[in-house]
């Protein structure tokens, strides 16, 4: 090997590298962006039963179809929204209403039942503030500034929101769209298998994603009966973040226990612990309980099983790993990437053995 050769190969060797780093640089300065594009994907994924629904049954034109399911995603959103809107009020005109002094008694009084009842030491909710040292986290300074970031981000989100019904739109207009942007990133000879591959990708993604859907509105309506029971307040809104928690595999349902039975207890402040609170609360966590028995062992095997066609171990090792790789950002996505991986390793890696058997029903 000449010293020309040589050269020349360190030099593309340090060219791929800067390549490399600047496209790094550069899908993090527009990461914005790549978050519109993945919920627009999401919203076109589970837009698209019903677009072939309209399309097919009711002869609805394409774009036609496609306004007709944004307005439906449009409405689906701004109800969930107006749903928190009582909470807010409710909220704020509670506060304007508190008797500091009934308030901290009611505090008390529950703080002394419970450690009477469970004979442990007395916790002293005073002393733990101070400690906390709570009265640093509230700057009058500070109060303009928190202002103009709460305009901005306000105006962030009415640009984002614009952005995802925007690419939604035709994403939804053009089934093809996505794919053939994609598509220059593959050589000539391997365009077949590709969008082979895209075209299944989509086809499972949006069953699983119609299928979280329905997951979700079956645990808001067992979760508000439930709620209603025991006579929860705001019971409707709970249920739906508790459904919503619901989707971050394993810890979500932990949040989602942990609300319902804090927001149990406010709603009882003032009862007697031992007859009233801890029998509501026990009675609320079974109800709790039972209703993931029978999302675990029905909803989500149907789900899994039928939309992604993959068995619940591969579907609990997925989750494990991505959620021990990236966190609960992990968790949330570890079954659409596992479903992609395993369509591409189909197309791209069909002669092992180990990607048949994990393959066969796809």
């Amino acid at each position: 090997m000449n010293s020309k050769t040589l050269a020349y190969g360190i030099l593309r060797a340090v060219a791929i590298i800067v390549g490399i780093l600047i496209l790094l640089w550069f899908l993090y300065k527009i990461q914005s962006v790549l978050i519109y594009i993945a919920f627009a994907a999401v919203i076109s994924l589970m837009g698209r039963p019903l677009v072939s629904f309209l399309k097919r049954k009711l002869k609805f034109n394409n774009t036609l179809a496609v306004v007709f399911t944004l307005f439906i995603t449009i409405g689906l959103f701004f109800s969930i929204f107006m749903l928190f809107v009582p909470i807010v009020v409710e909220q704020g005109q509670l506060i304007g209403e508190i008797d500091v002094n009934r308030l901290g008694d009611d505090v008390d009084r529950f703080n002394q039942e419970v450690s009477d009842y469970f004979n442990v030491e007395k916790l002293s909710l005073l002393e733990l503030i101070k400690k906390t040292d709570l009265m640093q986290f509230f700057d009058l300074k500070a109060i303009p500034d928190t202002i103009n970031s709460f305009l901005s981000g306000f105006g962030a989100v009415l640009i984002g929101t614009f952005s995802v019904l925007f690419i939604s739109f035709f994403l939804l207009k053009d089934s093809l769209l996505l794919e053939n942007s994609l598509l220059v990133f593959a050589k000539k000879e391997d365009e077949n298998k590709f969008m082979r591959a895209f075209t299944k990708i989509k086809d499972l993604l949006s069953r699983y994603f119609v299928g979280l859907l329905l997951q979700v509105s079956i645990l808001f309506i067992l979760y508000t009966v439930l709620l209603l029971i025991f006579g929860v307040h705001n019971a409707i809104a709970v249920a739906l973040i508790a459904a919503i928690l619901n989707l971050i595999p394993y810890v979500g349902p932990l949040f989602g226990a942990v609300l319902v039975l804090i927001l149990a207890v406010t709603s009882n402040l003032g009862s007697d612990f031992s007859t009233i609170i801890l029998p509501k609360l026990s009675y609320i966590l079974i109800g709790y309980l039972i209703i993931q028995l029978i999302d675990n062992f029905l909803n989500q095997p149907l789900i899994f099983g039928t939309s992604v066609k993959s068995h619940p171990l591969e579907i609990f090792l997925a989750i494990l790993i991505f959620g021990l790789l990236f966190g609960i950002g992990g968790l949330i996505v570890a079954v659409p990437f596992y479903t992609a991986i395993k369509v591409i390793a189909k197309e791209s890696l069909s002669e092992y053995k180990i990607v048949k058997k994990l393959t066969k029903d796809l």
